[in-house]
């Protein structure tokens, strides 16, 4: 497929024959303390999106910008359900409330999305490494498409990262090196290997190609809603790459004339990692000292998507909301009792941010709430939640004595 890219802050197109990072002028000009500057939007002509659109049956991999390897068929992503909760519907008086879960995706999260896209980048331009930094699910979803689709990864990830994210990775495959630092850090060591070193680079925002990448989503909603748009879509947000990516996705589909308005696209984010947030509310693109959530998927510091994400934000009339760990904490076991749903806390921070607003909320509204990791990535988080009961005798007695709420 041809396209370009396209700097979000002043404009310059830039070929796609080779692999690009950030626009050279912009990243220049960008100082410490503030968000990065000079992230690519990847372009597909209007006139190719209308084409696209007139094909039948509709393919989610027909709007991507590289051809899948095997089709897709050796690392299988998306085609995650869109949850109708039953129980939640009657509860909250929503009918037309769906969760997607993208806690299915082949390694767990919606990252897989972007690492699928960036490993067919990979390959398209004979590349045989990757190199990321991660606070677990990107490095998790990297490492699974590598091992899928023969590629070597790379990964840089915060000592802190979520144990179980780290051995993942590693039982894939990829070569782990955690650092005594911060993601920022993480990311920023990460971008000197492959300045030095070579292989493709897959940090979030840093290769456009990740928002690309994570359009699919969008696509997939608006064909299991029968070929319609959401009204809103609750997205969790810290670099603001799957943001900037539903965005994509559905501005696709409006430019091909299959849908008329773009949903509002609400950001949700942690009190203690609201650099975006913050940003939209003063115009001041300034990164926070210290990220403090336990929310590990969208603790960010300094958002290397923030300023693309809002301007996507005001684009799609969508706002922000943010959340305390208690009301993520609450989320996250609603939606394990009451829908079934085991997902990990950035994505039970989205569900906290629909519950917070939802008296404010149109309840006829068609509003997608996006669930982006499943729970067991982050099983430390889940013990705190809950205890696991004493072992007892295997005797009547001693069960209606630990549990005498059974007894009628």
């Amino acid at each position: 497929m041809e396209f370009y890219y396209r700097c979000s802050d002043c404009g310059r197109e830039l070929a796609a024959k080779e692999i690009q990072y950030l626009c050279p002028h912009c990243a220049s000009v960008s100082q410490p303390g503030e968000f990065q500057r000079g992230v690519l939007e990847t372009v597909i002509a209007r006139e190719h999106l209308i084409a696209l659109a007139r094909r039948k049956p509709f393919q989610v991999a027909d709007w991507l910008v590289y051809a899948l390897p095997d089709k897709g068929k050796a690392y299988p992503v998306g085609r995650t359900p869109l949850i109708s909760p039953l129980h939640l519907q009657r509860q909250l008086g929503f009918t037309q409330l769906f969760l997607k879960n993208d806690g299915a995706n082949p390694s767990g999260s919606l990252k897989d999305r972007a690492s699928q896209l960036v490993a067919a980048q990979a390959i398209h331009h004979g590349q045989s490494t990757v190199v990321l930094a991660s606070t677990g699910n990107a490095g998790s979803a990297m490492a699974c498409a590598g091992a899928a689709l023969g590629l070597k990864v790379l990964l840089f990830v915060p000592a802190t990262a979520p144990k179980a994210k780290l051995l993942q990775a590693i039982l894939y495959g990829a070569t782990v090196i955690p650092i005594r630092g911060t993601y920022d850090e993480a990311f920023r060591l990460s971008i000197e290997y492959t300045q030095h070193f070579g292989g493709v680079n897959r940090n979030t925002a840093y290769n456009p190609l990740t928002i690309e990448g994570k359009k699919t989503v969008a696509l997939e909603i608006y064909m299991q809603l029968g070929g319609q748009a959401p009204d809103i879509v609750f997205i969790p947000v810290g670099d603001g790459v799957i943001y900037a990516g539903v965005y994509k996705g559905f501005s696709d589909l409006q430019a091909a004339g299959l849908i008329e308005k773009l949903p509002q696209l609400v950001v949700v984010q942690a009190e203690g990692s609201n650099a975006i947030a913050q940003a939209y509310r003063t115009g001041q693109y300034r990164a926070l000292q210290r990220a403090n959530t336990g929310a590990d998927s969208i603790a960010v510091a300094s958002p290397a998507n923030g300023r693309l994400a809002i301007k996507y934000l005001r684009a799609s009339a969508g706002w922000c909301v943010e959340v305390s760990e208690a009301e993520i904490a609450a989320a996250q076991l609603q939606l394990t009792h009451e829908a079934g749903i085991f997902c990990e806390p950035a994505a039970a921070a989205v569900w906290a941010g629909f519950i917070k607003e939802s008296k404010k909320l149109d309840p006829n509204k068609k509003i997608v709430v996006l669930l982006t990791g499943i729970g067991f990535k982050d099983l430390a988080s889940a013990e705190k939640l809950v205890q696991i009961p004493v072992a007892i005798e295997p005797n009547l007695k001693e069960v209606i004595r630990q549990c005498p709420f059974l007894v009628k």
